[in-house]
């Protein structure tokens, strides 16, 4: 049964007249064209027992064909009224839809509601969202192997963004370096903003890269991820300029510690906080527990944030197929921040990498 077919079913077995999807991810892995739509509409509707369709904006429409889509594509033009267009397609099949099954975290207020106003009597109570994650979940060798080759450039991005640091040069200068010796080989897109941050910048976990300067004797952050063939990778390193002084040393074998300790422990079986507490706990023990601020890993795939949650309280048991993070960071503000990740499938017996830059403490500069 194809992925599509899944929904189909799904649809009909909810009794559901329809299903409405419209993540872009979502559509681009049940049909295998990507696009962002910016403001623009898209959406794959599927029905029990008809052909589904993919409503477009109109200079989509070729590219939806040559992917191989073998079912109608609907193309709108900006001056056009998507909604009504929607649903005039969906009478067209003879279907007055009582219940319209979408996910829930997908579809804004105001576009449910143009929606609906196409028809009688909508009800949109039924939620697929938990069916998606779980169709996503595990990857198959085909997806594991775009992960891999999404990973080998991660590697060389570290390696050029390493070279680039220097005492006095900016956090954006080594992105711009290693985000063009990679358009060089043919990768023109990162799954998420590169972030390089330098010093005491870095205990800020989610603070954008900007003109900070590198500084003689200070770590620095590296979290990156590129782009294969729709699947991403998703890694971060920390490095020295110089010599750390012995607190940033110390945060950092702490971090090692428990990413490497959390990363071999992975085996299909136990659950995800579990292997969330097996990180926590070494780090908790060093002194550092209230520092290290966010979960240990979250899933990825064709989106660099996916279903499941690596964190305390998910009793989801771990098996193989699935692919995650894993990346324990330190964060004390004022001083230094340090996180180091490599994301993973989940074998038969334990897991494997994506990446593979050495995770020793890298003296750089």
């Amino acid at each position: 049964m194809t992925k599509l077919e899944q929904i189909q079913q799904w649809t009909a077995e909810h009794h559901a007249s329809m299903t409405y999807l419209s993540n872009p991810k979502t559509i681009q892995y049940l049909t295998g064209f990507g696009s962002d739509p910016i403001e623009r509409v898209l959406a794959l509707v599927v029905f029990p027992d008809q052909d589904p369709f993919i409503f477009a904006p109109a200079l989509e429409v070729e590219v939806i064909k040559a992917t191989g889509w073998a079912y109608p594509v609907i193309g709108y033009l900006d001056h056009e009224n998507p909604w009504a267009m929607i649903g005039d397609q969906v009478k067209a099949r003879h279907v007055n839809p009582t219940q319209i099954a979408i996910e829930k975290g997908q579809l804004p207020v105001a576009r449910m509601e143009a929606l609906a106003a196409q028809f009688s009597n909508p009800h949109f109570d039924l939620d697929l969202t938990s069916f998606i994650e779980h169709m996503r979940l595990i990857k198959s060798a085909e997806e594991i192997k775009k992960l891999e080759i999404a990973g080998k450039w991660d590697d060389f991005a570290f390696e050029h963004g390493f070279a680039a640091v220097k005492a006095g040069k900016t956090e954006q200068s080594a992105v711009a370096e290693l985000q063009y010796a990679l358009m060089k080989e043919g990768i023109m897109e990162m799954s998420f903003g590169s972030l390089v941050q330098a010093g005491a910048h870095a205990a800020e976990p989610h603070g954008a890269t900007n003109a900070t300067k590198f500084q003689n004797n200070e770590l620095v952050l590296f979290d990156l991820g590129t782009v294969y063939d729709g699947y991403i990778s998703d890694a971060s390193r920390t490095v020295a300029l110089g010599t750390p002084t012995a607190k940033e040393k110390e945060i950092y074998d702490v971090c090692l510690d428990a990413q490497l300790t959390a990363q071999a422990a992975v085996k299909p079986g136990m659950t995800a906080a579990e292997l969330d507490k097996i990180a926590r706990d070494i780090i908790t023990k060093a002194g550092y527990g209230e520092y290290f601020i966010h979960r240990l890993g979250h899933g990825m795939g064709m989106s660099d944030h996916e279903f499941p949650s690596i964190m305390a309280g998910n009793d989801l048991v771990l098996e193989p197929g699935m692919c995650f993070s894993i990346e324990p960071g330190i964060y004390i503000p004022g001083v230094a921040g340090v996180r180091i990740e490599d994301c993973v499938h989940v074998t038969e017996d334990g897991s494997l990498p994506f990446t593979h830059t050495s995770k020793e403490l890298t003296y750089v500069g």
